[in-house]
């Protein structure tokens, strides 16, 4: 029996094409859109951290100090949880830019379930080793009674901060940047209003620091998983996504970014103990200008965070015109912001380098520091760009290749032969030198990527 033929060829039912993301808005617009709420929340968290010095500060020179230990293991517990929330964004945007949003939803969960597993079990191992950890780091006798009460409710602290992360990674990656600026704005305000209450009021001294946190945390955890629940941004159905793939996926992603995240920790260590043999004022001058970077690039840091998002979704639906585009936006507003930042920092170094520094020693170094680094921003925040959309690129090793070449091949390299040759003005043009090899030697790297990637979706 041969089946009815009907009278006319049947042919599948046709569907409208998915919108292009971003297809129809200006670029320049879309990114600021995205950025500003980032920004605030960034300067929140610098505000809070700024001021929980200071409380702590006042109980004294020991309580102090042993915050001060808990610095390197936090870049540690901070960069895995960078690092996975980087892997989620990628991966949820580039699932949603492909019009696979069930399982955008999917991975979702799964990330912030394994990222909250592995950052439990590093707070756990950090905390059954904490003394040999201490006694690695220099910790004297007298100080492990302050760390021995402060560890425990810190890493639990860090273990809810992790958490509240991955939940603003994963609204980050469906395109809501307002939600985790304001939760990062809110938890920062609670942060701070009740870091006196619990540290002195209470008498809960040092830890009270670390409930205040979790307190922080907590709200703003609850908030945040109700609402990305609530949008159906959050699931996880072991049916309706391959574990092994998925998990490998996450850690291929992750890994790379993780390493990317440790690596300046360490050079910040080799820098200070090449800065050491200068003098304590030479330290000090460092110590003033670091704070000066972090202010200077905290736009940068918000666009990081604004920009891997659109470059995945935009990734997915297979737009890199768009990518090289937005990337080219980003890219000329931080060179033209920095410069101008440069610019403000050394026509005001003479009244600002009296104020901040103790002494005449330092105030010379700091000088000199504001003369010749500043300018290094640009090529600076223009390298962090590039790291952050070759992550979000599905390119993890050239973002780390990046990062070790920045650090290891440039920026080292340029401060000992500059303080070998000229002392610590030698130094900072080091650092001058080093920052602008760095930015260009990113850019060619990103082009060179983008390239492989083109090729690959051109169509045979």
């Amino acid at each position: 029996m041969s089946p009815i033929q009907s009278s006319a060829p049947l042919s599948p039912p046709s569907h409208p094409k998915p919108k292009k993301y971003l297809a129809d808005q200006s670029l320049p617009r879309a990114l600021f859109s995205m950025t500003w709420p980032m920004l605030f929340g960034v300067v929140a968290l610098m505000s809070f951290q700024l001021a929980d010095s200071v409380f702590i500060s006042m109980l004294g020179l020991q309580e102090l100090a042993a915050l001060g230990f808990t610095l390197p293991i936090q870049q540690v517990l901070i960069g895995v949880q960078i690092g996975i929330g980087i892997a989620s964004t990628a991966l949820i945007s580039r699932a949603i830019g492909a019009g696979k949003s069930g399982r955008a939803k999917h991975m979702g969960g799964l990330v912030v379930l394994a990222g909250c597993c592995v950052t439990f079990l590093l707070c756990a191992f950090i905390w059954l080793l904490r003394i040999p950890l201490l006694t690695a780091l220099g910790a004297s006798a007298e100080l492990l009674p302050y760390t021995e009460g402060y560890w425990l409710p810190w890493l639990a602290s860090a273990w809810l901060g992790a958490f509240l992360y991955f939940a603003s990674s994963v609204a980050r990656a469906n395109g809501d940047m307002r939600l985790p600026g304001l939760m990062m704005v809110v938890t920062s305000i609670i942060n701070i209003l009740l870091d006196p209450l619990f540290i002195f009021t209470f008498g809960w001294g040092l830890p009270g620091a670390a409930y205040a946190t979790i307190v922080a945390c907590t709200l703003g955890s609850a908030i945040m998983y109700s609402r990305i629940l609530k949008r159906h941004w959050l699931d996880f159905k072991p049916s309706k996504l391959p574990i092994g793939p998925a998990l490998r996926d996450i850690f291929n992603t992750s890994a790379p970014a993780m390493l990317s995240q440790l690596m300046p920790g360490l050079a910040a260590l080799l820098a200070i103990r090449l800065i050491a043999g200068f003098g304590g004022s030479a330290i000090a001058a460092w110590t003033l200008g670091s704070r000066l970077e972090l202010f200077s690039i905290v736009i940068v840091l918000a666009l990081t965070m604004a920009l891997p998002p659109m470059v995945g979704r935009l990734l997915g639906s297979q737009q890199l015109d768009r990518v090289h585009s937005l990337v080219l936006v980003a890219v000329r507003f931080v060179i033209g912001l920095q410069v101008i930042i440069a610019l403000f920092w050394l026509a005001s170094r003479w009244l600002i380098a009296p104020a901040l520094a103790p002494d005449a020693d330092t105030e010379r170094y700091l000088l000199s520091y504001m003369l010749w680094v500043p300018i290094s921003y640009a090529a600076l925040g223009v390298c962090m760009l590039i790291v952050s959309v070759c992550n979000a690129l599905g390119m993890p090793m050239r973002a780390v290749w990046i990062s070790v070449l920045r650090l290891f091949a440039c920026y080292l390299p340029a401060l000992w032969l500059g303080a070998t040759l000229a002392g610590m003005s030698g130094l900072y043009i080091g650092v001058l030198l080093g920052n602008v090899a760095a930015g260009l030697l990113s850019w060619q790297f990103y082009q060179r990527g983008l390239g492989h990637l083109t090729q690959r979706q051109a169509p045979s």
